[in-house]
């Protein structure tokens, strides 16, 4: 395979056949190099650790999976180092291409994984997901993607980053190999009975977008909307002052477990990290323990609460992305003020452990933005089931243009 994109490890030769027999027979795959397999590195985007790390003895569960259930692993993607950020710009292998959005960034921290994926490279990858790893790709590339909820596929052999959010995450670029790849993954079939029948319009989280994307995003809301239960409005971000002030606490959260997680390994290697990220785990070792003791405690009553709006049948719409990919030459000021925001929408799953959908639906400017449905605790498999009936069942002349190959 010849990698145009620069979405794969430059001198990574994984390569492995799947399972004779299997659901997945004919797919090929790639893995976040945050992924185990067994007799190669791990090297987790950046030059030092993999340097400092000896290869793998056992391959992660999830890749297992995919491999016995007969699909085929052609290589590791890149990602941003130690997954610590969503842009997709690593200082040290570069930037994988956006086929749909030439010019603008993939998304990160599992911006190869996308890349690939967009560009036809493989048919679906495994990245991950902790603070939007795959729901910012897949708004940006145009492709599907789930956040599983947290703790349902196994995390053993990968890379953990904040392992109160860090979720195994795919993409590909239809619902229905989106679907097949969760049968596997979670090993558990689809239950018709269990179909959604509720909606829910997450408002806050709608003003947060530009305004022409909630343009582009508005028929197919009113297309959930005739689907469903009429859809109701919500403010999710009250009480606790707004959704802005939800990803601080998040923030802070997540930083006080990355530090935890990695902090020993830093000061003790003194990594040569990407200006970016070399500023963000700094930050991280900054983040008061006070704090995130008290962001810790304000999650519970988020989760709480959140659980209670968004009950088994019920679906949460909201935009995955409040713009469309930023331009790979976007200055630092402008992608910190935008990630603010992608932040904002994504603490929603994030702090509450809820499986999200994006789904590629709209266009702004000839480039993808998605749209996004969370469910219930544990409905994975019913919100991958109504993402593929409700795609399909639309006519071709409503999803255009669409994208992938």
């Amino acid at each position: 395979m010849i990698d145009s994109l620069g979405a794969f490890l430059p001198d990574s030769n994984v390569n492995l056949a799947g399972a004779d027999d299997g659901p997945l027979r004919g797919v090929t795959f790639a893995a976040k190099d945050i992924y185990d397999i067994a007799g190669h590195v791990t090297g987790c985007g950046n030059p030092d650790w993999a340097q400092s790390h000896a290869a793998a003895t056992m391959t992660a569960p999830a890749v297992q999976r995919l491999l016995d259930a007969g699909a085929y692993l052609v290589g590791k993607t890149i990602t941003d180092e130690l997954a610590y950020s969503l842009n997709g710009q690593n200082h040290h292998y570069g930037t994988p291409s956006n086929s749909n959005a030439p010019g603008r960034i993939p998304g990160g921290s599992s911006s190869g994984s996308a890349s690939a994926v967009a560009g036809g490279l493989v048919d679906t990858a495994l990245g991950s997901d902790t603070g939007g790893s795959i729901r910012t790709p897949a708004s940006y590339c145009g492709l599907y993607g789930l956040r599983p909820t947290h703790g349902r596929i196994p995390l053993d052999n990968v890379m953990p980053l904040a392992p109160s959010f860090d979720t195994v995450g795919w993409f590909t670029r239809d619902a229905e190999l989106l679907r097949r790849v969760g049968e596997v993954l979670f090993e558990e079939a689809v239950d018709s009975t269990a179909a959604p029948t509720h909606l829910l319009i997450a408002e806050d989280a709608f003003a947060l977008a530009e305004p022409d994307v909630r343009t582009a995003l508005e028929p197919f809301v009113q297309k959930l909307e005739a689907r469903l239960t009429a859809g109701k409005g919500m403010i999710l971000g009250e009480p606790g002052g707004g959704l802005g002030e939800w990803m601080w606490r998040f923030r802070k959260i997540q930083a006080s477990e990355i530090w935890r997680v990695h902090g020993d390994w830093i000061e003790a290697q003194k990594p040569a990290f990407g200006p970016e990220i070399a500023e963000r785990f700094a930050w991280a070792q900054s983040v008061d323990p006070g704090e995130a003791a008290d962001a810790s405690t304000a999650r519970q009553e988020f989760t709480a609460r959140i659980d209670a709006i968004i009950p088994a049948d019920t679906l949460l719409c909201l935009p995955s992305t409040p713009g469309i990919a930023p331009l790979v030459s976007a200055s630092t000021e402008s992608l910190l003020e935008h990630r603010g925001s992608v932040l904002s929408l994504n603490s929603i799953a994030g702090l509450s452990g809820l499986p999200q959908v994006t789904l590629p639906l709209a266009t702004v400017s000839g480039c993808p933005v998605g749209l996004s449905l969370i469910a219930g605790r544990n409905a994975d498999m019913a919100l991958l089931a109504f993402a593929e009936a409700f795609t399909h069942d639309m006519t071709n002349a409503e999803l255009e243009p669409r994208f992938g190959l």
